[in-house]
Formats: C-alpha cells, structure tokens, sequence
C-alpha cells in the first residue's frame, strides 16, 4: 500500500480561517454519542413548552435547531468511519483499487470533517437567534402589566364607575404605556439587527460548505480517471498500475484548494435582478461581531 499523503495530517490555517477566524465549538455537540437520541426526543417533546409566551414559538426554533446540529454531528461522524472502511476494504485488492479507494477515503474523510467545522459555524447563527428570544422574554413582562392595569381599569369601571381607584389605576397605565413603548422599540431594533446577523452567518457556512464540497467531488473525479475500468478477458493480465504520484498530486492540489478558498474567492455568484449581486449586499451589510457565548 502506498499511503503517501493525507489530509488529516496536521495543517496550517487555511485562507478561510485566516480571513475570519474559527469560532468556538459548539455547545451542542454531544460528549456521550448514544445519549444524543434520548436528548433530543426529550427536546423535541418540550420545546417551547415553557418560559414567557412570547418568546416561546422562537425557543421552540431553537430547540429543533439544537437537534439539527447534532444530527449532522451524526452524520459527520458517520462519514469520516465510511472513508476509513473504504480505505480497509481497498486494501486487499488491486494495486490501482487500493491505491484510489485509500485516496478517495482521505477526501470523504474530510468532507466528514468540514461537516463537523461546519457546525460551529452554524451555532453561531443560532446563539445570535437566543438574543431575539432573550429580549422576547424580557418584554413579555411589560406587556403582562399593561394588559393587567388595563383589565383592572375595565373591571372596576363595569363594577363601581365612581371607584377612585380608576384615577390611580389609569395614572399607572400612562407609565406602563411609556415602559412598553421602550421595550417595544427596543424589541423591534434588536430583532431586525439579530435576523439580519444569524442568518449572514448560516448563509456564509452553506456557503462554504457547498463549495468545498464541490471542490472535492471535483478532486474525487480526478482520482476515478487513474482506475483502468476497461474489461479484460480471462488470463488476461492488466497494464501495471502506475498512478501513485498522479494520486497523491490530486490530493496535494485538493488540500491546497481547501486552504486557499475564502468567501472573496466563491466560484457561485448568484445574479440579482435589482442591478446588484449578492456580494454587493455582502458589501453593504456592516460587519457583526460574534454573538456571547451559548448557554442552553
């Protein structure tokens, strides 16, 4: 066997990491891999199912969110024990087999690993989603006191309209009124701030992940064309197999491909039909800073 090179031997930072940095590891990701099933049926049985009313259908998106990570989690993981069967199983067979499935184990094996990058990006579109469900959850107490004053206002006018109670009542629905109204506003900016953020940050990891992804079914090709897959009669022998170095060049130009792609540099770019391109509202959109850190 010649395993001459791999992608999973300790590299540099790639282009991608160098221009925006890696953000933690998610916090969803599970420690005990059989535990994740029993979690996430518990999750999806509760979501949404408490803390204030208003916020509870964006916990309940979060939640299930929560589960989608950890099933690519699975998948990941899944992947990376699909390359390493592929390369034992290749092993025992033809120069040329063993030689392409080892290789073609090293790319799906990091396809498996740009999976599990790729969740920690993509929490970073759900922890900036808990900050429009935290400040749902604040709001909810001033909407809950309003609509009280306002119950007890209506009670008290049907039951006793000379009640002197109405006056005070009414003085503290002006000033509930004035709190509302900044909460409101205040719930109003964030929601349309955060949205716009969350969703640039899942966008550029679909992104990214997309295009590697095509990048190396591209290299994955490549390696299909070093098998002689012409059919050969009985006692007939095939040409000597002679495509180690063409193979392991596949694999050293598919690593650097991986390490010099940044968004700048994406090959898909869509076409809007308002004048501009998606990089130009890229352009436009001010940058975010990362979300804090995710507690759930």
């Amino acid at each position: 066997m010649h395993r001459t090179y791999s992608l999973r031997s300790q590299r540099a930072p790639t282009a991608s990491q160098i221009a925006s940095p890696p953000p933690p590891v998610s916090t969803t990701k599970s420690k005990f891999f059989g535990s994740a099933s029993i979690a996430s049926s518990i999750r999806k049985s509760t979501a949404g199912s408490f803390g204030p009313e208003l916020s509870r259908k964006l916990s309940q998106l979060i939640k299930i969110e929560k589960n989608l990570e950890r099933s690519i989690e699975l998948v990941a993981r899944e992947r990376r024990l699909v390359a390493k069967q592929l390369s034992l199983w290749g092993e025992e067979n033809d120069d040329d087999v063993s030689d392409v499935t080892d290789k073609l184990g090293v790319l799906i094996y990091e396809i498996g690993e740009l999976e599990d990058q790729f969740i920690d990006k993509y929490d970073l579109y759900r922890v900036t989603l808990k900050s429009i469900r935290n400040i749902e959850a604040s709001v909810q107490p001033s909407r809950d006191r309003k609509q009280k004053i306002t119950d007890e206002i209506a009670h008290l006018k049907y039951k006793d309209p000379q009640s002197p109670k109405i006056p005070v009542l009414e003085q503290e629905l002006v000033r509930a009124e004035a709190e509302s109204l900044v909460a409101e506003a205040q719930l109003s900016n964030i929601t349309r701030e955060k949205l716009k953020a969350s969703f640039l940050y899942q966008f550029d990891a679909l992104r990214e992940l997309s295009e590697k992804f095509a990048l190396i079914a591209g290299y994955g090709k490549a390696l299909l064309e070093l098998l002689d897959d012409s059919p050969v009669t009985p006692g007939e022998t095939r040409p000597a197999y002679d495509g180690y170095e063409a193979s392991k060049q596949i694999i050293i130009d598919a690593e650097n491909a991986l390490a010099a792609w940044t968004l700048d540099s994406a090959a898909v770019k869509p076409a809007l039909s308002l004048h501009q391109t998606v990089d130009d509202v890229y352009e436009e959109t001010e940058e975010t800073e990362w979300a804090g850190e995710a507690s759930s």
